[in-house]
């Protein structure tokens, strides 16, 4: 349905080094590099960073929301320990939820950015 999403960043270096290390921890690589751009995904770059150098700060929760599908809950716990320890905030700790339909198990982050980034994964389809 989506073939690919994008976020922007003020400072490109500092969000590919922060990305590049929390999506390691659900799969998913740097695929593309350009002078304003990085693409991450499996084997297709499906997520990017923008760099707008000008944009300014994002008000809190008032960013882009991103949710990544994990293979595991040592996946989204994984991801978010990671994140917390190169900067970025909590904004939901890995712990189970009720969704729309099912229940899940995923936190919550804010990027260096504050575009709020989510994991998640579903019990039927967890290994671990």
């Amino acid at each position: 349905m989506i073939d690919h999403v994008s976020v922007s960043v003020t400072d490109l270096a500092a969000a590919r080094t922060f990305y590049v290390e929390i999506l390691e921890k659900i799969g998913l690589c740097e695929l593309v590099s350009r002078e304003h751009s990085v693409g991450f995904g499996k084997s297709y770059p499906e997520f990017w960073l923008n760099e707008r150098p000008n944009m300014g700060a994002v008000a809190q929760d008032c960013g882009a929301h991103v949710c990544f599908r994990c293979p595991s809950k040592d996946a989204v716990i994984g991801f978010h320990t990671v994140a917390l320890a190169k900067g970025g905030s909590d904004a939901g700790m890995p712990r189970d939820r009720q969704g729309a339909k099912t229940p899940y198990f995923g936190a919550f982050i804010f990027d260096l950015d504050g575009n709020k980034i989510e994991v998640v994964t579903f019990p039927r389809e967890a290994t671990a």
